[in-house]
């Protein structure tokens, strides 16, 4: 048994359905000391690079041996494998459909990934529309509770990757990247980290940044009530993401900004 075993969860199930509950149901029965955090149950419908970025941003802050089950399952019931994913510090359980290529874009210094095949380990009853309950559920509960990965099959390394997009550097010292999420107040999240900013200042204190989005050209701030009026501005989030916002406001609405739009900063010669 793992002390304090913490079980995260992360879906596209929302919370009208019982769904979620049932889940939790089935965690506990078999790990009753298991904590249970909700990251988000928001995810967009099948959305499964949106479920890529939200736990490759999430993840970090929990203890190690932490346990995130991540279900976008569009194709549940298929021939898509469930899948156990090892890395240095934490577990990841769910569908082998590209919902973890970000944690695979990460360095580790040592990634396992498990195909689960131990069917004495599900749910006795299991269906093929809820993989969530029958399969993903009570294996993350066997984990918290110190079973081996490799007892659940065979370690694969044919798992499947989504292409994801990553902030690109240009011969002039530019950075482009994209808008990759949109939180619910409105605010637009790019793939640009605080890191790719300071490269493009070059550690110079002061770096005269122009940020330009469809035109518009984004002044960055250190936090949002800094903001003098109820224009488009840019902060790096707690996340350490480049983020475009309206103070008060909801930036993807009033400037119809969308998840793929390119974002690109420099600084002007």
């Amino acid at each position: 048994m793992l002390a304090k075993p913490v079980i995260t969860l992360t879906t596209d199930f929302g919370d009208r359905d019982s769904f979620v509950g049932v889940m939790k149901g089935v965690i506990l029965q078999t790990n009753p000391d298991a904590t249970i955090v909700d990251i988000s149950h928001g995810i967009g419908s099948h959305d499964i690079r949106e479920a890529a970025f939200t736990i490759g941003m999430s993840y970090a802050y929990f203890p190690t041996n932490t346990i995130h089950m991540v279900v976008v399952d569009p194709g549940v019931g298929s021939e898509r494998r469930p899948i156990i994913v090892r890395t240095d510090h934490y577990a990841f359980v769910g569908p082998d459909n590209g919902v973890f290529s970000y944690i695979y874009s990460l360095k580790h210094e040592s990634l396992q990934v498990i195909h689960i095949t131990a069917e004495h380990y599900f749910i006795s009853a299991k269906g093929s529309t809820f993989h969530a309950r029958d399969i993903f559920a009570p294996t993350a509960a066997y984990l918290s509770r110190g079973i081996n990965i490799r007892n659940f099959g065979e370690r694969i390394n044919d798992y499947h990757k989504i292409p994801l997009p990553f902030p690109q550097k240009t011969a002039d010292n530019r950075i482009r990247g994209e808008v990759i999420l949109i939180d619910r107040f409105g605010n637009t999240i790019t793939n640009i980290k605080g890191s790719h900013i300071r490269a493009v200042c070059r550690g110079a204190p002061d770096c005269p940044l122009q940020i330009l989005i469809k035109d518009m050209r984004v002044t960055i701030l250190d936090y949002y009530a800094q903001a003098a009026d109820k224009g488009l501005y840019a902060v790096v989030n707690s996340s350490g993401y480049l983020e475009l916002f309206v103070f008060r406001g909801n930036a993807a609405f009033e400037h119809t900004i969308s998840i793929g739009d390119e974002v690109e900063i420099s600084v002007p010669l």
